[in-house]
């Protein structure tokens, strides 16, 4: 499969890897869930290139994650401000933070505090079935109707 072929896949992970699929736009996303709307401040924490930045910027507003409103006449400026299909990554985003704290911890790094704004309470994430409200851990999905993978019988 092409790159460029991603978004008419069948599969909704290529397809959503599609629109997120690099190292850069995954980390404008957790800023902008952050609250950073401003070009300068993205290049400011994320330290790569401006032109990257502004491609990046443009195919999250081109895409529906992001949504320009320009704050500047001359020079052109705008926020970027997250639309629901943004925020609605957030969840991504958070059980990514928690897979890498987890599998890739730094020495002397503190683990992010998340707090749930009905309860108040800090809590760490977690995935619940939406028909029974169990835990579901890393072993506990299937997916029916998806071919399984074949054991090589050569050992």
């Amino acid at each position: 499969m092409r790159w460029n072929e991603l978004e008419s896949d069948d599969c909704p992970v290529a397809r959503a890897q599609a629109v997120l699929g690099d190292r850069w736009t995954i980390l404008i996303l957790r800023d902008a869930l952050r609250g950073v709307s401003r070009f300068d401040v993205f290049h400011e924490r994320l330290g790569c290139s401006r032109t990257l930045i502004a491609r990046r910027l443009a195919h999250l507003v081109e895409e529906g994650v992001l949504q320009a409103e320009p704050y500047q006449a001359r020079p052109p400026r705008h926020d970027y401000r997250l639309t629901d299909q943004g925020r609605a990554l957030g969840l991504v985003v958070m059980l990514m933070a928690q897979w890498g704290e987890t599998w890739r911890p730094k020495a002397g790094a503190k683990p992010l505090r998340r707090r749930h704004k009905a309860c108040g309470h800090e809590f760490q994430p977690r995935v619940v079935c939406s028909e029974c409200g169990d835990p579901v851990g890393k072993d506990g999905v299937e997916y029916p109707g998806y071919p399984r993978p074949t054991r090589s019988s050569s050992a």
